[in-house]
């Protein structure tokens, strides 16, 4: 079984393959071959694809990221040793007009995903954009926090509904709000358990930061594993916190935040929101940035890119929470 995190080959008969998911199939393509085919999107067509790269050397494969359509291809496709990278939809659409494939099918973006996978596998620093099999704790993690992403996201569209709702249906939508309220409730206990199971030294030791909580930890541990393991500059560009130039010639635009992972970035801004508050580090540092004429917006990710900082630090050493480091006296 061939290790997906060993360096990827650029020999010419290897194979690049893109593949474009939906729910219920996927299509993909070989670089370098006219022939698409399709797929049921489940083990029947996984077994398919598996069989149709037996005895190819395998480089890269590329699969969009499709609202967790494509977990279940990725899972299985690790699972044979074989290198996979999701890549942001945005992305890979950008790459593929620039490639010239201005249509959009299914077979349009397969063949122009498996040319992004040539590409990419060519990339300096390939082996960063490999895809990981997460141990099963982190797994199990995952799926909690995806669920309590979820429920949360149906509670705040019942309570809009409610907002707005005709009196005849206000009992039905507080019922199910409730409902709702119950069911985070028992995820969260959920979480709060796992977590105090396989991370509970960690956990105690972030949650000393106030402004932090469950919901920051869970979702860095669950979707951040290389917390501890990268460089400052390189988390935040993982996570979308690097303000990225748009300057061209003489022009200099405005640096901006893209990309990423949005579920830690969401949790992290969440955190952030509290820690300008309640932290004296990060409260001085925001204050200190509004005193300069920061707008508020540019102020709030600076804190949320120090915040994460912090973390990563406190997780590179195993060191407690100590203000004084960052020039706060208790």
């Amino acid at each position: 079984m061939t290790d997906a995190r060993t360096e990827l080959q650029t020999h010419t008969a290897q194979a690049y393959v893109g593949v474009d998911m939906a729910k219920a199939h996927f299509v993909y393509n070989l670089h370098g071959e006219s022939v698409l085919r399709q797929c049921r999107n489940d083990e029947s067509g996984f077994a398919e694809l598996i069989e149709a790269l037996k005895g190819r050397p395998v480089a890269l494969i590329v699969i969009e990221a499709t609202g967790g359509h494509e977990q279940a291809l990725a899972r299985h496709l690790l699972l044979q040793g074989l290198p996979v990278a999701l890549v942001n939809a945005r992305a890979a659409r950008d790459f593929a007009k620039g490639m010239g494939f201005l249509a959009k099918t299914d077979a349009v973006d397969a063949r122009a995903l498996a040319h992004y996978a040539h590409t990419l596998a060519h990339k300096p620093g390939s082996e960063a954009l490999l895809l990981r099999l997460p141990d099963a704790a982190v797994e199990a993690l995952q799926t909690l926090v995806a669920r309590r992403q979820q429920l949360i996201a149906m509670r705040t569209a019942e309570r809009n509904r409610l907002a707005s709702a005709h009196r005849q249906l206000a009992d039905s939508l507080r019922n199910l709000i409730a409902f709702l309220d119950r069911e985070i409730a028992r995820i969260e206990q959920d979480i709060n358990a796992h977590l105090d199971e396989h991370w509970g030294v960690q956990r105690k030791r972030f949650e000393a930061l106030k402004g932090v909580g469950s919901n920051l930890t869970s979702t860095l541990f669950a979707f951040l594993p290389e917390l501890g393991k990268l460089s400052p500059k390189p988390l935040a560009k993982l996570v979308g916190l690097a303000p990225l130039s748009d300057d061209s010639g003489n022009r200099r635009g405005k640096r901006r935040i893209w990309g990423g992972r949005a579920i830690v970035r969401n949790a992290l801004y969440m955190a952030t929101l509290s820690a300008k508050r309640f932290n004296p580090v990060i409260r001085a540092f925001y204050e200190r940035l509004i005193s300069k004429g920061k707008p508020k917006k540019v102020a709030i990710v600076a804190c949320m890119h120090k915040l994460l900082r912090i973390l990563n630090a406190m997780a590179r050493t195993g060191e407690d929470w100590n203000p004084e480091l960052h020039g706060i006296k208790p």
